[in-house]
C-alpha cells in the first residue's frame, strides 16, 4: 500500500468517519489533515532517523507497537489516542503547540480539536510505516531509506494523478518540503504547505487555496 492509498483509500475514510463522529468536524477538513499531517510526521521522523540513538529507538517502537494491524482496525486509532499525543510529543517537542495552530488555522479545524484529532491519527501513520518496514524486512540501519523512499514515491504518485484536491494537496505538501535541506523539517513541510516561506505562493496556490477546493470555498 502506497501513502497515497492510505490517504485517499479505505483506511483513511474509516478513520475520518470515526473523527467525524467524535468531534463533530467535516469528513474532508480530516482527510485533508491526514493528508497534511502524515507526510509532516514521516519527514520528520526520516530527520530523526539520521541519529543512530533515534534509529534505534524507533525501530524499537515499530516492532513492539506498529505492526500495521490498525490499518486493518482502525477502532484501536480512538482506543490509541493518548498514545497519539505522547508520540506528536515526542515527534515536534517543542514546536507542537505551533504545528498545531498553524494546521488549525489553514483547515479550519478548531485549535482545541486539532491537537485531539492529530492524535487519532498519528497510530494510524505510525501503523503504516511499521507495516511498510515489516513487508521490506528493514531494521534500524535502514530506516532513513524506507522514509525516504515513501515520501518520493507518494511525491510521483501525486503529481501523476492530480485528479482531485486531495493529490493537489498531497503533491503541494511533498514539493520542496522533500528535499530536506533544511536542519527543521517542520520549517521545511511547513512552510511549503502553507505557502508562506515562498513570496511567489500566495494561499491560493498553497494549502488554503486546495482546501478551499474541496470545501467549496469555505
Amino acid at each position: 500500500m502506497s501513502l497515497i492509498d492510505l490517504l485517499t483509500g479505505n483506511t483513511g475514510n474509516q478513520v475520518a468517519e470515526r473523527a467525524e463522529n467524535k468531534f463533530g468536524i467535516g469528513r474532508n477538513q480530516i482527510i485533508a489533515l491526514l493528508a497534511v499531517a502524515a507526510p509532516l510526521i514521516i519527514s520528520y521522523l526520516r530527520k530523526k532517523s539520521q541519529d543512530t540513538h533515534e534509529a534505534e529507538s524507533l525501530n524499537a517502537a515499530l516492532d513492539k507497537d506498529h505492526d500495521g494491524s490498525i490499518l486493518n482496525d482502525v477502532s484501536q486509532a480512538e482506543a490509541r489516542q493518548s498514545e497519539g499525543n505522547s508520540i506528536l510529543t515526542h515527534i515536534f517537542g517543542g514546536e507542537k503547540g505551533n504545528v498545531e495552530n498553524q494546521l488549525s488555522q489553514k483547515t479550519g479545524i478548531s485549535i482545541d480539536k486539532i491537537g485531539p484529532v492529530l492524535s487519532m491519527l498519528a497510530p494510524v501513520i505510525m501503523g503504516y510505516i511499521g507495516r511498510e518496514k515489516q513487508q521490506n524486512n528493514v531494521g534500524a540501519g535502514g530506516l532513513g531509506s524506507l522514509l525516504d523512499g515513501i515520501l518520493g514515491n507518494a511525491s510521483s504518485q501525486a503529481q501523476n494523478q492530480q485528479s482531485n484536491p486531495l493529490n493537489d494537496i498531497i503533491g503541494n505538501v511533498l514539493g520542496s518540503g522533500n528535499t530536506g535541506t533544511s536542519s527543521n523539517p517542520l520549517s521545511d513541510i511547513l512552510g511549503n504547505v502553507l505557502g508562506n516561506n515562498d513570496p511567489k505562493k500566495k494561499d491560493n496556490d498553497g494549502l488554503g487555496g486546495l482546501l478551499g477546493n474541496i470545501f467549496g470555498g469555505k
